[in-house]
């Protein structure tokens, strides 16, 4: 373990991929937040409407994952890279001229093409730099981009909004994003083995379904809540309302730097399943403690959670697949992140219409029990080690 421990993680290329992740989802962290107050403000919709504008990009995002996999295996990760970070561009630059529903929506299935592009191959590039010893530390740290985006493009959205209203928020998401194309470049084709030749043609990989069903689960309750975040701080009067979710994306990249080793010392899965059960503690809290105190508590308690579980559920996925077949588990696993981010918004939007936010909350704590115990059931059906 000495001797792996000093095995090189932090080159060049893996540091600008982590960059360009982070501007990425910074511009992904901008539109989470701007969105909500978009639809129920100008655009004249309820909160079913802004849970849609916010969770269907999830749905093109889910049809294509799984193709972009095959492609960044067979074209290399700089190109669905460079391609997915221009289409978000594009997704968020055509906000500034449309007030439509429809065209949202349009604009966010947009967006979906581009998530299924980038986010795979980042991922698939990950596994690609990480020496085999550090693959949970560097997820650790690599997903940090996507905390960060979550922790300060919403305080960029509102300082955005505040200066220049939405027309500006929309052009500063459009800046990050192409901030993004050219750290891309900067990190070079990472693809060390193409897909056999005479090999079977896959999209799925199989073995990669059971532990990425575990990770629907936390996306689904997290990204219910992060939809509804900002609208719920409006609710209770919290003086700042992207408040909420920088202090949730401060808490997970504090502890995914503090922590950072943890999953490669502890069994993934088992991690993973802990993990779910303080998510939903997090959710019961803030559906049960109605005020600013309530949600920040519970807001630490679901960053605490799920600081583990991208990199625990991504290394046990990793560890079913070979470097031939990186970008296909990749895409299966994060697929799950569409179904979850897709149907979290979606489903509480449906619920805290009729019934009020704190509803949604808590069928989002349900998501994340149920996502534990399914989790618990793969540890003990997995089979022994070698």
């Amino acid at each position: 373990m000495t001797g792996s421990a000093r095995e090189p993680l932090f080159t060049r290329a893996f540091i600008a991929l982590s960059i360009a992740e982070l501007a990425y989802f910074t511009a992904a962290g901008l539109a989470l937040f701007a969105l909500p107050l978009y639809v129920t403000g100008p655009v004249g919709g309820d909160e079913a409407s802004a849970g849609l504008a916010v969770g269907v990009f999830a749905v093109s995002a889910l049809v294509l994952r799984p193709f972009a996999g095959r492609a960044s295996d067979r074209f290399g990760r700089r190109p669905m890279l460079v391609g997915g970070a221009l289409i978000a561009a594009l997704s968020i630059v055509l906000l500034t001229v449309t007030d439509e529903l429809a065209v949202i929506v349009a604009l966010r299935l947009l967006a979906g093409v581009a998530e299924a592009a980038f986010f795979v191959a980042g991922f698939a590039a990950l596994a690609d730099l990480a020496p085999a010893s550090r693959m949970g530390e560097a997820l650790s740290y690599n997903s940090l981009g996507l905390y960060l985006g979550i922790a300060f493009g919403p305080l960029v959205g509102q300082a955005l909004l505040e200066a220049g209203g939405f027309r500006a928020v929309w052009l500063g998401g459009t800046a990050l994003a192409v901030l993004a194309v050219g750290l891309a470049f900067l990190v070079g084709e990472t693809r060390t083995a193409g897909p056999e030749v005479g090999s079977r043609i896959r999209i799925i990989h199989r073995p990669a379904i059971p532990a990425s069903i575990g990770f629907l689960s936390s996306l689904a309750a997290v990204g219910g809540f992060i939809a509804f975040a900002t609208l719920w701080a409006e609710r209770i009067d919290l003086a700042s309302p992207s408040i909420a979710l920088f202090a949730y994306g401060a808490v997970v990249v504090v502890c995914r730097i503090a922590f950072a080793r943890v999953p490669d010392r502890l069994p993934s899965l088992p991690l993973a399943a802990g993990s779910l059960v303080v998510i939903g503690i997090g959710l019961v809290v803030i559906a049960a403690w109605q005020d600013w105190i309530g949600l920040l508590v519970g807001v630490v308690l679901m960053g605490i959670g799920i600081t583990f579980t991208t990199p625990a559920f991504f290394a046990a996925v990793f560890a079913t697949a070979s470097p031939s077949e990186r970008g296909i588990a990749s895409g299966t696993a994060s697929a799950a992140l569409d179904l979850g981010l897709g149907i979290g918004p979606i489903a509480l939007g449906l619920v805290a219409a009729p019934f009020g936010i704190p509803w949604a909350f808590a069928l989002a704590a349900g998501i994340a029990f149920a996502g534990a115990a399914w989790t618990a059931g793969l540890v003990r059906r997995a089979p022994a080690p070698t």
